[in-house]
């Protein structure tokens, strides 16, 4: 086994091992996603083309150049004054459904290949995106699960805190609002914190340690959720800060053009990439932490009957 991955990391050595793995071996990493995602961004942009927007800079009326590209956006997407952009409708429509089924099979590959590196194994692009396929359904099924989970998770607490904060505000309306907070607050976090106690089904499910995976995860994360919690916060944090850097730079020159749609595309595939390796590092620190903990068991078990 790889030594970087055979003791348990803290929070700070997480974030250096996924940095460092997303370095050292980029090239496999961004070619897997470049293969399954890359063709999903191509056909999003040739609609967008066949549909009249322009492919290096995209603008709008308005008598002056910042009037211009604010308004390029209004008609590609709509507002209450503009009708929407059939095309870009249809190319929004289209990336997502191939990017929801995509995705979790590029995520999967690179998983697996940072698990070949763990276990000191050779692998190539291909052999790791064969792999991922051969797992599709169980992903997707376990994805559809945590989908209804998460979305009865967060949508019927909604509808509560709506009614409780609506029937207490009619006769003090203070405390309504207060006690609505109060109740967003701390519903937020324990939905949160149930989602990263399921979350690492996925690892599971990738791996063939279990399926849907969700006790497997709940079992792992046991003692860390709070950490995982931060991590994850983190890797959003850097992700969604490059994506909208670039977004917002190039978007001010290009207005939202096809162009621009490429150039954010692109950053994707790179917070993608960091997103997954993080994810695939934190799964498997987990693994190393349950089976550290299960031969400590194992040790005290035999101790206790000798």
């Amino acid at each position: 086994m790889n030594n970087q991955f055979n003791t348990p990391k803290g929070f700070g050595q997480i974030l250096d091992h996924t940095f460092r793995l997303s370095k050292n071996r980029f090239s496999d990493f961004f070619l897997i996603l470049l293969i399954l995602i890359g063709p999903i961004y191509v056909i999003q942009a040739v609609i967008q083309l066949l549909s009249g927007v322009n492919f290096f800079r995209e603008t709008g009326v308005g008598t002056s150049w910042i009037e211009q590209i604010v308004s390029s956006f209004d008609q590609t997407y709509g507002n209450e004054y503009e009708t929407t952009n059939f095309g870009a409708d249809i190319a929004l429509i289209v990336s997502g459904l191939f990017t929801a089924i995509f995705l979790p099979v590029a995520q999967a590959a690179i998983l697996i290949a940072v698990n070949a590196i763990r276990n000191e194994e050779e692998f190539t692009v291909g052999t790791t995106i064969k792999k991922a396929f051969s797992r599709f359904w169980p992903i997707i099924g376990s994805g559809i699960l945590f989908g209804l989970i998460s979305f009865f998770l967060i949508v019927v607490p909604a509808v509560l805190i709506s009614i409780v904060g609506f029937s207490t505000g009619v006769e003090n309306p203070i405390l309504g609002i207060f006690l609505a907070i109060l109740l967003i607050v701390g519903v937020g976090i324990g939905v949160v914190y149930l989602l990263t106690r399921w979350s690492f089904y996925f690892g599971s499910v990738v791996l063939k340690e279990g399926s849907p995976g969700f006790s497997r995860s709940w079992r792992l994360t046991t003692k860390r959720t709070w950490s995982l919690i931060g991590l994850f916060i983190i890797f959003f944090l850097i992700s969604n800060s490059i994506s909208s850097a670039v977004e917002i730079s190039f978007a001010l020159v290009l207005g939202n053009s096809v162009l621009l749609g490429l150039l954010t595309n692109t950053v994707a595939l790179f917070t993608t990439l960091f997103f997954a390796v993080g994810y695939a590092v934190m799964y498997l620190d987990l693994k190393v932490r349950n089976e550290a903990t299960d031969l400590k068991d194992l040790v005290q078990e035999y101790e206790n009957n000798a």
